[in-house]
């Protein structure tokens, strides 16, 4: 499996879980409101703090930027209205940059054009994020990916084909790649998560590093997508899930994301390495718990040892009951009195 470098941490198969905290547009359009996002994302252990950046009439139509868009979400009595208003200047992303910066918290952001792509090669992200919702849209992957930054795709809303060609499209400009497992439905229900994905991820793009991209409520599915060999997390982050906006429902608030972080290091520690084996600290419970071959009588030295002169009871310090039919028809070494543990220096081999 490939690794790559997201701003200073190596990620891929033998490194920790790179995880992400996708502010997006919790911020409601509000720097001030942005900042105590980053504070709280660091403070429960992101590796990266995301946000989203678009050049508005750039990606809508005059027909998109006109459309009614009232309801309890919005912040804007048209489509383009709402978006803007949710959109931070290229001024508040320096401000943010240097916030995160001095919390020693990579800060990235989903470029949703080429404008916006180069303003934040500019700025001087160390990677670049693609939105799902940009999947199929191969001229600003192609022109992302020449940029020579490392590179993580979203795959919400796509099949495998899909997600085939938006590689094969990078891969002649860039071979630093990240590909996530995602469901772009918030909240996703959970049986249309479909974590086996990742197995099938792994197994067509051997060269890329896998990840995971959750809208589910909790963070169980998360966590799972770790033991299963995500190696990057992204889940979306807010201060408060009942403030307005369409994203803050499907996202944790500190308290969760802190727990999902806690749990995730601790799913780390507990995968191990592969190789079963009788752990330090099990010896003494083994010593304790375990059984041993024990004489069932009286054994005179030198007496031929017959299967009804033995038993197996614990503790486990002598020889293994596993061993025990080697014993039959080897004499004794001296007197054992009955109920005793057997060694294997008692016994003539």
């Amino acid at each position: 499996m490939s690794t790559i470098l997201l701003g200073n941490s190596t990620v891929g198969v033998g490194h920790p879980t790179y995880i992400i905290a996708e502010i997006g547009i919790n911020h409601q359009g509000d720097v001030e409101i942005a900042k105590k996002l980053i504070d709280s994302a660091v403070e429960a252990g992101a590796n990266a703090v995301k946000f989203q950046k678009r050049s508005i009439k750039r990606i809508l139509t005059s027909e998109g930027l006109k459309m009614p868009y009232e309801n309890r979400n919005s912040f804007g009595k048209t489509y383009g209205e709402h978006k803007l208003a949710l959109e931070l200047s290229e001024a508040d992303y320096h401000v943010l940059l240097a916030h995160a910066t001095k919390l020693n918290v990579d800060f990235i952001a989903s470029g949703w054009d080429e404008e916006s792509i180069d303003f934040l090669n500019q700025l001087g992200v160390s990677f670049f994020k693609m939105a799902s919702a940009d999947l199929t849209n191969l001229p600003l992957l192609v022109h992302t990916a020449k940029n020579g930054k490392p590179m993580i795709l979203s795959t919400g809303m796509a099949d495998m084909d899909m997600v085939k060609v938006a590689v094969q499209a990078i891969e002649p400009f860039n071979n630093q790649l990240a590909i996530l497992q995602c469901t772009s439905t918030y909240p996703s229900i959970f049986e249309e998560i479909n974590l086996e994905v990742l197995g099938t991820f792994m197994k067509e793009f051997p060269k890329a590093v896998i990840g995971y991209s959750g809208h589910e409520l909790g963070i169980s599915i998360s966590e799972a997508a770790v033991a299963l060999g995500a190696k990057i997390v992204e889940r979306h982050f807010t201060l408060d899930r009942t403030m307005k906006g369409g994203d803050h429902a499907a996202s944790l608030e500190p308290g969760g994301f802190g727990k999902m972080v806690r749990d995730i290091r601790h799913i780390e520690e507990a995968m191990g390495t592969g190789v079963k084996k009788i752990q330090d600290s099990e010896a003494p419970i083994f010593r304790k718990l375990a059984k041993s071959v024990v004489s069932a009588v009286d054994i005179k030295e030198g007496i031929v040892i017959t299967r009804d002169m033995l038993t197996t009871k614990g503790p486990g310090t002598g020889i293994s009951p596993a061993r025990l039919d080697d014993l039959i028809g080897k004499t004794v070494l001296r007197n054992i009195p009955a109920d005793v543990v057997l060694n294997d220096s008692d016994i003539k081999w």
